[in-house]
């Protein structure tokens, strides 16, 4: 069901309190280390800003006890940095729809932006069930903007409680611009995709995936596993796979899904392996379901990146969730780094190419190829849900177009 956009709502002298993604990774000095979630609603929020709005910002960061302020998830950092981007001032509320968060809202001039401080230092932000916090929010502001896609799987109060409180209000509620491309990617290639339809999908544990597997086995031409998730199947179809992270318990369900598939689910034929989870450590390429005692996979070997990429370039729509191996450490980043190399060339040949967020979207950016893919997501659990075919209670609670 289609959405109102932001683009349609007049925020000319209103405040609009948006949700948006800003959980990005920090170091130990609390310095940012990726803002690409900052950058990717930079759209929204200068939309209406540039418009004579007030934005007043809202999201999560990390994962506090919610019992109050933790200096180590404040957003005050990711204020000082949405400045630079937008190259305005950007003020930071102590508190999330409290009395500061009121006092500074209302002081705000017209292209005006305010962050509030970390929803999740407020118990009543995950069950949604403290009416109080929810009010203070939907008090707040004129309209109520969704621009959080890595959190459209998650009903938290910031999420789905303040928006039905602000249309209970009588305030719009809109999609904002990253959320609408997030849906219209993932959407389009579920129920349209330009064929042939490949879906790339690693990851540790097959049981993560399972609804994906099983609803894109249904829909896609070929479903190629890689990451830890493939030695599962080796251990169902009687391989071997030494000390590799395994799931036992899954081999029934790995067997059903192969016999399922009709031979569209394709596993590795080969594999990188090493005695140890090191750079320095002894590695072999070994055939699939053939790992020697004492060695891990790590990898997928030369043999299925090349295979694995021959079926990819000649792809019409991709969708890539999960690397096939340890990307972070070389030389097991040669199997995630040729399928990446693969996309981009699908990509360069008129493919959709949609990386799942999460380890897919790190990878990509830490290879390089972010910028030759169609479209790299914010969210790697709402992706996954979206390509189980599950629809979001959060984005339905908000106005239709």
């Amino acid at each position: 069901m289609a959405k109102k956009s932001v683009a349609a709502l007049d925020p000319t002298g209103k405040t609009v309190l948006v949700r948006v993604d800003f959980n990005v990774p920090q170091d130990d000095t609390g310095a940012i280390t990726d803002d690409r979630r900052i950058r990717m609603a930079l759209p929204t929020i200068r939309s209406i800003v540039d418009r004579g709005g007030k934005a007043v910002l809202m999201s999560h960061l990390g994962r506090p006890a919610g019992k109050g302020f933790e200096q180590a998830f404040s957003l005050a950092p990711v204020a000082v940095r949405l400045g630079e981007l937008l190259g305005r001032p950007v003020a930071l509320a102590a508190d999330t729809g409290g009395s500061d968060s009121h006092a500074k809202a209302s002081g705000l001039p017209a292209g005006g932006v305010l962050v509030l401080e970390n929803v999740r230092f407020n118990k009543g932000e995950k069950k949604g069930d403290d009416p109080a916090y929810v009010a203070g929010l939907a008090a707040l502001a004129d309209a109520y903007v969704n621009d959080a896609f890595g959190t459209c799987h998650r009903t938290e109060a910031s999420m789905h409680a303040v928006p039905k409180a602000m249309k209970a209000l009588g305030k719009p509620a809109v999609v904002g611009f990253l959320v609408e491309k997030e849906i219209q990617y993932l959407t389009d290639a579920i129920r349209h995709p330009k064929r042939p339809f490949v879906a790339i999908l690693g990851g540790k544990k097959v049981s993560d995936k399972i609804a994906v597997i099983e609803n894109l086995l249904s829909i896609c031409d070929h479903v190629l596993i890689g990451g830890a998730m493939a030695y599962t199947f080796s251990l169902a179809q009687g391989g071997k796979t030494g000390k590799s992270l395994v799931e036992p318990e899954k081999v029934a369900l790995a067997k059903g899904l192969l016999t399922r598939s009709a031979g569209k689910l394709v596993l590795p034929v080969d594999t990188h392996c090493a005695d140890d989870f090191s750079a320095a450590a002894n590695k072999q390429i070994v055939p699939a379901g053939d790992i020697p005692d004492g060695f891990e996979g790590l990898d997928i070997g030369p043999e299925t990146a090349r295979q694995y990429a021959g079926i990819i370039r000649t792809a019409g729509t991709v969708v890539w969730n999960g690397p096939m191996g340890v990307f972070e450490m070389p030389p097991f980043d040669a199997g995630t780094k040729a399928v990446a190399d693969a996309v981009a060339a699908a990509t360069a040949h008129g493919a959709i190419t949609i990386i799942g967020g999460g380890d897919s979207a790190a990878a990509v950016e830490q290879l390089g190829y972010a910028d030759k893919v169609s479209h790299v997501s914010t969210g790697g659990g709402a992706s996954l849900e979206m390509l189980e075919g599950k629809a979001f209670e959060t984005v339905a609670v908000l106005d239709d177009a």
